[in-house]
């Protein structure tokens, strides 16, 4: 089993920028893939950024050129950037990591997830 723990959400201004981070622990060496998701109010939740085993990111079309979506060596932390937020960012952000090795947005049936952390953007 995987843990994940989301940190670094709060309140912030539009044109601010913002950096989360998620930390796994447990039985990590079943963790290949990893990737944010969020839910605004009201709406369904959606994929932000994925990073699989080898590397590769992709990225939603509302954040292409705002966000960054990395992994430290460990691969045990994930973080992502984001800059010149906007309103329509607020959400609840979430980690979600799983054992295949190349697992990527738009797909969303990770295996591990995270309790999320609230980013509120005014």
């Amino acid at each position: 089993h995987v843990q994940l723990v989301e940190s670094g959400g709060g309140s912030l201004q539009a044109g601010d920028s913002l950096r989360l981070s998620c930390t796994a622990s447990g039985n990590t060496g079943s963790r290949k893939s990893m990737a944010w998701f969020r839910q605004a109010p009201g709406k369904e939740r959606e994929g932000v950024a994925s990073i699989d085993s080898y590397g590769n990111t992709q990225y939603a079309d509302s954040v292409k050129g705002r966000v960054t979506i990395s992994q430290d060596n460990t691969k045990n932390n994930l973080d992502l950037q984001m800059t010149t937020l906007q309103p329509d960012d607020t959400a609840i952000y979430y980690c979600a990591a799983d054992y295949r090795a190349k697992l990527q947005l738009p797909r969303d049936d990770y295996n591990y997830w995270g309790q999320g952390t609230q980013v509120t953007v005014s």
